[in-house]
């Protein structure tokens, strides 16, 4: 059988604002920013916050609780796994995408075995991605070549960090991340020497197709709506920005000029990896 399609992944939605992952990754990030994360998450109807799995328990008592005051919104939990080098044991990292699940974390973002790749050991890198995959839910025998659904809710997206590949290891790490069961592949961390380009968005689409059920997910250095509205024209389905309130205050204005105002003092980049 066919891998089902996940809507979350093949959206064909024009709104940038709608598949913005609002992020804030930092490691000086506090509890109070993390709940104005949320705020502006619901506010502006992103597709998800994506934090540090030690503020998982506060996204998701805010954004999925019933009660708290955020609630009843589409507002996914996203929490990053071996973050950012992807060089934690494979074991390690499919026990702390379970516990952030249990946390109450929906989305996964995982770092690839990025040394793995460098080296050519595919097998590997898929055993890595498919430990996640596991551990957010998927089939343990890896049946139908790994494309087994996560359990419902549960989305697995597998950061392949562009910057430190050649083409022909970024075709690669798609197929493995799709054969192993992923949702997404994501380009960067936002971490490391380099973010999303257009051209890498468009070769990891064209790799995992359009009707795989299979999302590409740009991160890093999206920072204005016209940065979103590119990378989804390439064929990107969700976008990691921390720049999200500013690119959603571009769309909900007309799509203009999207630079920083005093009418929207919020609308300034943040300063973390994003």
């Amino acid at each position: 059988p066919g891998r089902p399609t996940n809507p979350s992944s093949t959206s064909k939605s024009t709104s940038a604002t709608a598949m913005i992952d609002h992020t804030l990754l930092h490691a000086h990030a506090t509890a109070s920013q993390i709940e104005t994360l949320c705020i502006e998450a619901k506010q502006y109807g992103f597709a998800s916050v994506c934090v540090n799995s030690v503020y998982v328990p506060l996204a998701s008592k805010l954004l999925l609780s019933n009660e708290s005051s955020l609630s009843h919104t589409t507002v996914k939990v996203c929490t990053v796994v071996g973050f950012p080098l992807g060089a934690s044991l494979s074991q390690v990292k499919a026990f702390e995408a379970r516990q952030a699940i249990d946390a109450g974390a929906t989305e996964i973002d995982m770092v690839l075995h990025v040394g793995a790749l460098k080296q050519g050991d595919w097998l590997a890198v898929y055993d890595d991605i498919r430990a996640v995959v596991v551990g957010c839910g998927g089939d343990e025998n890896g049946n139908d070549n790994g494309s087994q659904p996560q359990s419902p809710g549960v989305i697995c997206k597998v950061i392949i960090e562009t910057a430190l590949l050649t083409d022909p290891e970024k075709v690669i790490a798609c197929y493995l991340a799709k054969a192993a069961g992923a949702d997404f592949v994501k380009t960067s961390t936002g971490f490391s020497t380099g973010g999303a380009t257009v051209q890498d968005v468009a070769l990891m689409r064209a790799v995992v197709g359009n009707d795989s059920g299979v999302g590409v997910k740009a991160s890093g250095g999206v920072r204005s709506l016209q940065d979103a509205q590119a990378m989804i024209g390439a064929g990107a389905t969700r976008i990691g920005a921390s720049s999200g309130v500013k690119i959603a205050w571009a769309e909900h204005n007309g799509g203009g000029n999207d630079n920083s105002s005093n009418k929207n003092p919020a609308a300034t980049p943040s300063s973390d990896g994003y």
